[in-house]
């Protein structure tokens, strides 16, 4: 039904009929139609906002899908680097035992990527913390096997080497001592004789008469052949694998710098040369540079009994020869 429009003529107090121009109802149709597009507009921008696009509905479920991807993707690399700790602390505390290797340094088995910023790129991504933290888990883990790889190489080639080793390794004693009574003073704490002091004896005394053969106690080769102070007439075999066997206050030399010797070879005679105070063997095990106690290198000599002996012996507190 058409709209019919009126206006009040207060000069005849009547309300008068009003017949609009054709611009006039052009203009009232164009606003109508606005005011019904932007009604409709702002309905479609509500409902937009609320609900969302179909496209906006699937990227959300997409970017929810990743999320819960990467979460997962973390959990497993921290489980991941889990066991890769636990062979590290394996390899560290057996396998290189075994083969007396010495372990791996933490700096080298968690050292990080330092000096760059290798997630620049990935600030502005969408959840930029969880996608830069994953990515560094997992540039960590891959770093971590390659180290965990080459410990592993270094451990095959020191299995290898294995026979060789156990042949170099000092396993017998230095001078024939089957009763064990040219044991004399051993390795600790002990009296020095000429001084009267207490001092740090770095090896094992063996009493023995001049010119008793000592032999060598692995397999190596003669570094030193000489005088050295303290030691007086001393010779040196380094049978690799980090381990050195010293031989002091020799009468004579049996053996040349350079030369390849055996286990039980033998190497020199017992004397009294350097600071001693009677003919006796000072005996050394060093292990990279370290003095150790020798009476632990004695496995191939001795039986389970004559070890014990053996310990109780080298731990007398009395006077040593040197």
């Amino acid at each position: 039904m058409r709209k019919v429009y009126y206006i009040y003529n207060p000069r005849t107090q009547t309300y008068d009929r009003i017949y609009p121009t054709f611009r006039q109802r052009v203009v009232g149709l164009l606003r109508r139609l606005f005011v019904g597009m932007g009604l409709g507009a702002a309905c479609f921008l509500v409902l937009l906002i609320v609900f969302g696009s179909p496209s906006e509905k699937e990227l959300r479920k997409s970017n929810s899908q990743l999320v819960a991807q990467y979460k997962v993707l973390s959990r497993r690399i921290d489980e991941a680097m889990g066991v890769l700790q636990d062979i590290g602390q394996r390899d560290d505390n057996l396998y290189r035992v075994i083969f007396m290797a010495d372990p791996l340094p933490s700096a080298i088995r968690r050292a990080e990527y330092i000096g760059t910023n290798r997630y620049a790129h990935l600030l502005n991504t969408a959840n930029s913390d969880l996608v830069i933290n994953t990515t560094h888990k997992l540039d960590m883990l891959a770093k971590q096997l390659y180290i965990q790889s080459g410990s592993f190489d270094q451990v095959v080639e020191l299995c290898r080497n294995h026979d060789q080793m156990l042949q170099c390794i000092p396993a017998i004693q230095p001078i024939s001592n089957k009763d064990l009574k040219h044991t004399a003073s051993g390795y600790g704490m002990r009296v020095d004789p000429i001084y009267g002091t207490r001092k740090f004896h770095e090896g094992m005394d063996f009493s023995a008469h001049p010119g008793t053969e000592v032999y060598a106690t692995g397999n190596g080769t003669v570094v030193k052949v000489g005088w050295e102070t303290g030691y007086g007439n001393l010779i040196v075999v380094d049978h690799g694998f980090g381990y050195e066997t010293r031989y002091g206050h020799l009468k004579t030399y049996r053996t040349r710098v350079g030369k390849k010797v055996i286990r039980g070879e033998v190497i020199g005679e017992v004397g009294s040369t350097g600071k001693s105070t009677g003919p006796h063997l000072h005996y050394e095990v060093r292990i990279k540079g370290q003095a150790v106690n020798p009476v632990n290198y004695y496995f191939m000599d001795l039986s389970a009994e004559d070890y014990d002996r053996m310990i109780q012996i080298a731990a007398n507190h009395g006077k040593v020869f040197d």
